[in-house]
């Protein structure tokens, strides 16, 4: 006689006997009914156990510091599910100052592992509302570089300071002028594994403090670029080789200034405009060099 699976399941009636038939399905059903209560306990615990990094959340916020009683409003970022010290990665701000796209920067960074301050070039509530007042704050730094590298070694020092970082594990990167104060921090002779310029601009007021420099250097520049003197170009690779310096300069076809910038429009004409592809493989080309010196 054939038994179904359903028969096998079937309550006992007043006076039915069970067979042996009947015996071992039903042990067996008690045996899968624990096995599946064990394996949803044995689910449970590692879920409990995994819940502190399944709902990390990066964290990121403004951060406050002063330089000679001078106010300055940062931005840092990190992971904090990430327990351990871990590489940190200065961000100088283009032109505008920090701003939500410097904040997204330094996002993208956390979210890769590292620990990203933003640095205040300007001074708190000193925001440019406009281009114009953008070109004129920022020349006064450019004319300046002493005052320009003394706002980046103080963000430096925030940043080796944040007790998530790694202190032996530091690189900075720019936009535009923050590119420029990249260099110019690299140039002070500041204790850095990398120095990492977006079109940024790269001319040396002093070209032999390029002796100073400790890291390595990575200027990443639109080949078309209106901004940034062919002359320029000449004289930094110049500085580089004099003061043999690790270096590399990556210029990207097609792109002009500004080419990380999605704000800058697509029109290479207006000597400014965003270009999607040297704004992924310049991304790329900084993560490598992280990847080898960090």
């Amino acid at each position: 006689m054939r038994y179904s699976s359903e028969a096998s399941t079937r309550p006992l009636t007043s006076g039915q006997k069970l067979n042996s038939r009947d015996l071992s399905s039903r042990s067996g059903e008690k045996t899968s009914a624990l096995k599946k209560a064990g394996a949803h306990f044995i689910t449970a615990l590692a879920f409990i156990a995994l819940a502190p990094t399944a709902f990390a959340a990066i964290v990121a916020k403004p951060h406050t510091y002063h330089l000679a009683g001078v106010k300055y409003e940062g931005f840092v970022a990190y992971d904090d599910a990430v327990k351990t010290p871990r590489p940190g990665v200065l961000v100088a701000h283009n032109w505008m100052g920090v701003t939500q796209d410097t904040h997204e920067v330094a996002r993208r960074l956390a979210g890769l592992g590292y620990v990203a301050f933003a640095v205040d070039i300007y001074g708190a509530n000193r925001r440019p509302a406009n281009v114009d007042e953008a070109a004129k704050l920022s020349a006064t730094y450019k004319k300046d570089r002493t005052m320009l590298r003394s706002r980046m070694q103080q963000g430096l020092k925030v940043l080796r300071e944040l007790p998530q970082v790694d202190k032996r594990k530091l690189a900075v990167i720019g936009y535009c002028f923050g590119g420029t104060a990249a260099i110019e921090l690299a140039r002070a002779g500041a204790e850095a594994k990398a120095f990492v310029s977006f079109h940024g601009g790269l001319d040396a007021p002093k070209p032999q403090d390029a002796l100073r420099i400790k890291g390595r250097i990575l200027a990443l520049h639109g080949a078309d670029d209106p901004f940034v003197p062919a002359a320029d170009l000449a004289a930094f690779e110049e500085e580089m080789r004099t003061a043999k310096v690790d270096w590399q300069l990556i210029k990207y076809g097609g792109a002009v200034h500004s080419f990380t910038e999605k704000a800058a429009g697509n029109d290479n004409k207006k000597g400014a405009a965003y270009n999607e592809a040297a704004d992924r493989r310049s991304w790329e080309a900084m993560l490598s060099l992280f990847r080898e010196v960090l």
